[in-house]
């Protein structure tokens, strides 16, 4: 038995699965998946965590922060393309670790993988709720009871310890994280190009702040470009600007999530990578010019609130771009919202076809071809844990979870390359076997020992539950497994599993 759990599947087997279908629709394309990955990126990182950054770490340097988290991304981003063009299919990280390490990596990457989307969707959802607040005082001047917008349960790190807030419930994540539900049911293409609408609108916001700013800087404002260190780690200096890419990495979240549309891809050797690398490319650059411009609008030490930005326009005087930032902060956290939770159903999709999970978590919607059941599901617990919890704790587990994730596909593509040099690959990562996924995973393990105690300590628990629920019913009910006892022959699985039917373009 100890064997078998390690048991990989067939990465010619998953390959023909994803040449033939299981009746997700086809109908993705470069274009589509390059704004899922901008749709998934752009959002808290670029609104929030830029001033935060820069004030209690890197100073006007924190466009080198950017560019150091860029450059850890982009390795696990490689990999994730090398993987994606390899093995087509929907799943993510959990696909590629079933072929490269194994039936219990695959579960334990997978059960992390829910998580991930699920703690990163109720944390976009708690802030998408804060800047829409904060636009409807701003146009109405009325001031919604906070009761109303904010989680019942804070949490304090000293105490290590949860205390009541005296309010309700967050009402505005739980609202838009059911309409994006919605969204999602209807159809995946439709949801692209709500997606892609969005994006639009949010990367044009992003310029016009880019370009209406620029005249207003002060180069005074950038010296000293690096402050000098206070004596302790991470407080500007050298140490100031990793700190601050450790801050700022939550930004880069987000462009896996594009993996897992692998199956719904029209040619997917193709237009993966370009959708993951050319995603990742293009935020970056933007990352750097808001980071620059900013710092040079105003001094880095009265960038640490929640609406940098905001201060920025302020500083300019221009009236017009602060209803535009708030807009476009608004349908950039929207989209954020749209690429989570569509990339979880997804994985729950796989698991399911694999024997992981019961039938219906792998039912297909006969009209809109969705993985309806799983969508809607996860939907309702994404908007309860946005109406109950504080954001600092979704987006810390939101971040260790997806560093998880790159250090086992940045291992998974070493492993392969190695046992199995003979399989056509639609993208290469560069620079050989080791060099790129090695560095991958050692930079997202690095980042994974900046996470607090308690975030550690949540993640364990989030494990071992899934541990258990793998011994209860994933062993037992495993197709890999039955093909090792015998119960099933060697190349066959179950059809799908869902009774209503697929439907394919």
């Amino acid at each position: 038995m100890g064997n078998n759990l390690f048991a990989t599947k067939s990465v010619d087997k998953l390959r023909s699965d994803a040449e033939h279908g299981h009746g997700l629709k086809r109908a993705l394309g470069a274009f589509d998946l390059v704004m899922l990955g901008i749709g998934a990126i752009i959002g808290t990182g670029i609104f929030v965590l830029t001033g935060t950054a820069a004030a209690n770490n890197a100073g006007p340097a924190v466009c080198l922060s950017f560019i150091v988290a860029g450059i850890a991304s982009a390795f696990a981003g490689l990999c994730y393309a090398e993987m994606a063009s390899m093995i087509p299919v929907a799943g993510s990280a959990y696909t590629y670790a079933y072929a490269t390490m194994g039936e219990l990596i695959a579960w334990i990457i997978g059960w992390d993988l829910i998580l991930e989307y699920l703690v990163g969707a109720s944390a976009v959802s708690v802030g998408w709720s804060g800047y829409t607040v904060e636009f409807i005082h701003h146009m109405t001047g009325w001031a919604i009871d906070k009761k109303w917008t904010t989680a019942p349960f804070l949490w304090n790190e000293a105490a290590q310890s949860f205390s009541s807030s005296g309010c309700y419930i967050n009402l505005p994540a739980v609202l838009i994280t059911l309409a994006v539900t919605c969204i999602l049911v209807i159809g995946v293409k439709e949801s692209a190009r709500f997606n892609s609408v969005i994006v639009v609108v949010k990367v044009l916001v992003v310029l016009a702040f880019i370009v209406a700013a620029a005249p207003f800087i002060h180069p005074e404002n950038w010296q000293p470009f690096i402050p000098e260190n206070q004596g302790v780690f991470g407080k500007f200096g050298i140490s100031g600007i990793f700190q601050g890419a450790t801050a700022v990495f939550f930004a880069y979240i987000g462009f896996d999530a594009v993996s897992t549309a692998a199956q719904e891809c029209k040619n997917p050797q193709r237009d993966l990578p370009i959708g993951i690398l050319g995603s990742l490319t293009v935020c970056t650059v933007l990352y750097i010019l808001v980071s620059l411009i900013l710092t040079g609008v105003v001094h880095y030490t009265e960038l640490n609130v929640a609406h940098p930005i905001a201060v920025g326009i302020k500083a300019t005087g221009i009236g017009w771009l602060e209803t535009a930032v708030e807009i476009g902060a608004i349908a950039g956290l929207s989209s954020v919202m749209v690429v989570m939770m569509m990339g979880q159903p997804r994985v729950f999709y796989s698991m399911a076809h694999d024997g992981l999970f019961p039938k219906i978590a792998a039912s297909i919607h006969p009209r809109y071809g969705t993985p309806w059941v799983t969508t809607i599901i996860t939907g309702c617990i994404c908007a309860v844990a946005g109406g109950v919890l504080p954001i600092g704790i979704l987006a810390e587990l939101c971040s260790i979870g997806t560093l998880f994730a790159f250090v086992l596909v940045c291992l998974g593509v070493m492993i392969l390359r190695i046992k199995r040099p003979d399989i056509k690959r639609g993208f290469s990562v560069p620079f050989g076997t080791y060099l790129v996924p090695i560095l991958g995973a050692v930079m997202s393990g690095l980042l994974m020992l900046t996470a607090t105690k308690a975030s550690l300590i949540r993640l364990g628990i989030w494990m071992l539950i899934g541990l258990a629920l793998y011994w209860v019913y994933g062993a037992s009910h495993s197709h890999l497994q039955k093909q090792l006892r015998g119960e099933l022959p060697p190349d066959e699985e179950p059809a799908p599993p869902s009774p209503i039917g697929f439907s394919e373009e």
